[in-house]
């Protein structure tokens, strides 16, 4: 009898890639399948068509006990359009695909679609179609982005060379606490009625509900002449996005605990719940900020980027991918950020 695997002994990344491993392709349009974030497609003599689909499932990506419609369209089409500028593209259209069930009216529907044209508004982004059908189990949502990018501008995982600065953009761990107070307050109100109190925490639940994209990043690249030889956004934590880019690159990294950005409110919060707010800022997952490798000649122009820090250093694979912590002590990186599989 054929061994059956269960879903959650691979996980998501371990799945697509059993899944996707056999795939071939048979176009010559096809410059890039799977594997980063975005498909990269044939354009024309200058320019790639990049393409990035993520799926949001009631119950599984969000809680509409305290997801406001608005935020949640708004939230959906801004982590699909993070996937065009982790290729160092730009983002043009979007399609919308929705699944309901009864219990949604049409005006909780426009209130959806009311944050995705506010997101799509902000970032020059068109609505170009997608698709509606009923659901038995609430909502599900689908977003594909469609981006473009000169040929000579296209950045993948793939490309980290050794001694390489390794760079993030903004702070970590602030969406993960977000969810972490949003989830207490639900269990206070399930429990005792008590009505949520979010006086102080706003910018953590600025950060889980309504994320931003971080166009303003790749914009002041370009303006500093710097091309990243690398580059992925983090949806899933920084210690699973660095061994993506490791993994795909063939190199080794080490990062440094104390240059890991973690803001005030991060690590208040943190205190409050007993939780280190480096496991926040490698694991917590969700915050939309850019992780890229520079040149090593191109320290002093990328530390003049504000929202810009050099955690670490690419180095050889056969050095492995590991955390410097403060008390100097190497501890290997491993992957433990978001599973949707995980029992």
């Amino acid at each position: 009898m054929t061994k059956q695997t269960a879903l959650s002994e691979l996980g998501e990344f371990g799945l697509i890639e059993r899944l996707t491993k056999k795939l071939t392709t048979t176009n010559n349009s096809t410059v890039y399948g799977t594997g980063d974030d975005c498909a990269v497609l044939e354009k024309n003599e200058h320019e790639y068509t990049l393409v990035s689909t993520d799926l949001l499932m009631e119950g599984i990506h969000f809680d509409l006990m305290y997801s406001p419609l608005k935020h949640l369209g708004y939230k959906a089409v801004m982590v699909n359009l993070s996937d065009i500028y982790a290729m160092n593209g730009t983002p043009e259209h979007v399609t919308v695909s929705i699944a309901v069930s009864a219990k949604f009216t049409v005006e909780a529907l426009e209130q959806l679609y009311e944050g995705i044209n506010l997101a799509c508004e902000r970032c020059g982004v068109d609505v170009v179609g997608g698709d509606t059908s009923s659901s038995m189990t609430g909502l599900v949502l689908s977003i594909t982005a469609i981006g473009s990018v000169a040929k000579n501008n296209v950045v993948y995982r793939k490309g980290a060379q050794e001694n390489d600065l390794i760079c993030v953009s903004g702070d970590l761990g602030a969406s993960y606490m977000g969810l972490q107070i949003l989830q207490r307050e639900k269990h206070v109100f399930a429990q005792a009625g008590a009505q949520p109190q979010f006086v102080g925490y706003e910018y953590l639940l600025q950060r889980h509900l309504k994320p931003e994209a971080r166009k303003d990043i790749i914009e002041q690249l370009k303006i500093a002449g710097i091309m990243p030889t690398s580059m992925i956004d983090v949806s899933d934590g920084l210690s699973s996005e660095l061994l993506h880019i490791c993994k795909q690159s063939n190199v080794g990294c080490k990062v440094y605990e104390e240059k890991i950005p973690v803001s005030e409110d991060v690590a208040k919060v943190c205190k409050e719940f007993d939780i280190a707010p480096l496991i926040t800022a490698l694991h917590g997952g969700e915050d939309y900020e850019l992780l890229f490798t520079v040149p090593l000649e191109s320290y002093n122009a990328v530390k003049k980027i504000p929202s810009v820090h050099v955690i670490g250093s690419v180095c050889a694979q056969s050095a492995g991918s590991v955390l410097i912590s403060k008390a100097g002590e190497t501890i290997a990186l491993q992957a433990q950020g978001w599973n949707g599989f995980r029992e």
